[in-house]
């Protein structure tokens, strides 16, 4: 069996304090075997930044995810091309700078796939993450026929839209695990086909906030309906993400918890 762990986005200055802290400490716990970090909140919650990617490189991630806000900080997007586990969504049209799946291996050698798609509802137009989930599948299967994990960060806003995406792929991908909304769910499950599923797996951050920006602001923009400009929150900080266990040999998920960890 292999342990695979997708922690959730990364928040600012206090997910990244919080991931520094206690990822180490999660990992000797559950005896994990391969860690994916989705850190597209990385910079001030906001893209990602060389200095602030160069704050967690130490730490030992296999591959790392992104989503819409991949492209937020400008001198953040060469990084997509520069680091080979970053990786941005996969139906962005090409030509894009990126790559949107990697495959590396665990450190017993045990090769992993994962792939990066971004949904369509309620966001900007976007290729569709259905057929090109099926394009990148058929891609990774031609580069790589013995491979049998296959991990999906699934970046959506509508839930509807994510757990489609796990019955879509159901059989054929080891996990289907979603984020972008910050709050995790408590709908964690095996599907028919082998292929775990969870909506959302939440934020790495403060909790005391609204999807991890200060409340005050917050409210400003739901009680006056203008602009009120964002700050990422710092209190009560919290490691939130899904562990995996899955049979190497057949790819099959036999497991799935949510991960807590609170406080530093």
């Amino acid at each position: 069996m292999i342990r695979i762990l997708l922690v959730g986005d990364v928040m600012g200055s206090a997910g990244r304090k919080i991931l520094k802290a206690r990822l180490n400490s999660i990992i000797d716990r559950e005896m994990i075997d391969f860690v994916i970090v989705n850190i597209e909140n990385l910079a001030g919650g906001f893209g990602i930044t060389p200095k602030t990617l160069e704050e967690i490189d130490e730490l030992p991630i296999d591959v790392l995810t992104t989503g819409n806000h991949a492209w937020d900080k400008k001198e953040g997007v060469p990084l997509l091309d520069a680091h080979p586990a970053l990786l941005r969504p996969a139906n962005y049209p090409e030509g894009n700078p990126g790559r949107g799946w990697c495959v590396a291996e665990t450190a017993a050698g045990i090769p992993v796939a994962v792939i990066n798609l971004q949904g369509q509802a309620m966001m900007r137009p976007i290729d569709n993450p259905f057929r090109v989930a099926n394009r990148v599948l058929g891609e990774i299967h031609a580069a790589h026929p013995d491979l049998q994990l296959i991990v999906v960060d699934m970046h959506a806003e509508a839930t509807s839209e994510k757990q489609a995406m796990g019955w879509h792929l159901d059989g054929r991908v080891t996990a289907v695990l979603g984020t972008h909304t910050h709050v995790p769910t408590a709908d964690e499950r095996i599907l028919p086909g082998g292929t775990a599923l969870q909506t959302d797996v939440g934020m790495t951050g403060a909790y005391e906030s609204v999807i991890g920006m200060r409340t005050d602001r917050v409210l400003e923009r739901f009680l006056y309906n203008t602009p009120r400009p964002f700050e990422t929150a710092k209190r009560d900080p919290q490691l939130h993400g899904a562990l995996v266990e899955a049979d190497e040999t057949t790819g099959r998920a036999v497991n799935i918890r949510r991960i807590r960890v609170d406080g530093i």
